[in-house]
């Protein structure tokens, strides 16, 4: 058994992953959306929104997200966060979990036009 409890004075972090257990995802969370345009290659993005809403941009469209939502954010989809509520909480599971430099490797930054920003 693993437990981690997340850091309330942090606005994100990982909890689990391949890095401290025998696990083929990645899981973390975010307690605002982050605005940060970019894209993943081989990774699949699941956010689940606990708590509070927020607002995601998909390549050109906007999404709404509420408390019990979930989003998936396919490989080569760009995104990022527009905005999102003070109560504000998602989880987010990235499969496959990558570790050191393939994970560091993988989230490339993109231009806010390629959003239609």
């Amino acid at each position: 058994m693993l437990v981690e409890r997340a850091d309330s004075a942090v606005d994100k972090g990982w909890c689990f992953g391949p890095w401290n257990a025998d696990l083929a995802v990645s899981v973390g969370y975010a307690n605002e959306g982050i605005d940060e345009p970019h894209v993943h290659q081989r990774i699949t993005e699941i956010y689940m929104v606990a708590r509070g809403a927020s607002e995601m941009r998909v390549e050109h469209e906007t999404v709404a997200l509420n408390a019990g939502d979930t989003i998936v954010i396919e490989p080569g989809e760009a995104h990022t966060f527009l905005s999102s509520s003070s109560e504000y909480l998602h989880f987010v599971i990235h499969t496959p979990g990558l570790t050191g430099e393939e994970a560091r490797g993988e989230k490339m930054r993109v231009p806010r036009s390629r959003l239609g920003l």
